[in-house]
């Protein structure tokens, strides 16, 4: 059976804490600030990697090393740490506090585990395996690289925009289903790859069309450069 519920955290405006200022520390920091977190740093020392996301201003450093009480506020807590006292000294404040923490490489002092990520604009794949070998998940995600290359974010954006627009046009949930299994199934993702665009979205278009949707490709074009703009 397996231990872990999987989910997807929204972190937006949210405070999180990062326990440790080595380079494994500022990954999990980075990918906290990448999700919207505010970010605070305790540790005396600070890798260049960590350093570099103060200075453009992803994260707050605190030069002092943690005591009971810091964590007050947190939504979330990470720690890279191998001192067994510091771990239990986390664990034992977050519990009382209720928050959720994670102990980097100590899953017996964690209350959630981060999986191995690939992220394709708003794809978003996750591997685990919970816990029992974080290599592993590792190069599964490499592998799965090969399979999805960073054209899927494109994909995903188009999709996303077809998505409203039948939703907007009355279109049923079994239609709305039914449309992109032929989008799946089309040449529209080996065009994008081949960096064709143009006739990514004239073959949208043409799908759209089997459903009675008339949505032109420039019209789609129009709303993927907007979406793009906005992701930059």
């Amino acid at each position: 059976m397996p231990a872990y519920y999987p989910l997807m955290l929204d972190l937006r405006g949210r405070s999180a804490i990062v326990i440790g200022g080595d380079s494994v520390a500022a990954s999990k920091a980075a990918t906290l600030a990448a999700s919207g977190a505010h970010v605070r740093v305790f540790s005396q020392t600070y890798s260049p990697e960590m350093i570099q996301l103060a200075e453009q201003r992803q994260v707050t450093l605190e030069h002092k090393s943690y005591t009971p009480g810091d964590l007050a506020g947190a939504f979330v807590v990470v720690a890279a740490t191998n001192d067994q006292q510091l771990i239990e000294a986390i664990w034992n404040e977050t519990r009382q506090r209720g928050q959720l923490v994670n102990i980097v490489d100590v899953p017996a002092y964690c209350n959630f585990i981060v999986p191995s990520i690939l992220r394709r604009g708003q794809l978003t794949i996750a591997v685990s395996t919970e816990g029992a070998s974080p290599g592993l998940s590792k190069r599964i995600r490499q592998e799965l690289e090969a399979h999805f290359p960073p054209t899927y974010g494109t994909y995903i954006q188009l999709a996303a925009i077809v998505r409203k627009h039948l939703r907007s046009s009355g279109v049923s949930y079994q239609q709305r289903d039914d449309f992109f299994g032929d989008f799946f199934d089309s040449d529209v993702l080996a065009h994008i790859v081949s960096g064709d665009v143009e006739q990514a979205l004239a073959t949208t278009e043409d799908l759209l069309q089997r459903y009675d949707i008339a949505l032109p490709a420039s019209a789609i074009a129009s709303r993927l450069q907007e979406d793009m703009t906005l992701c930059q």
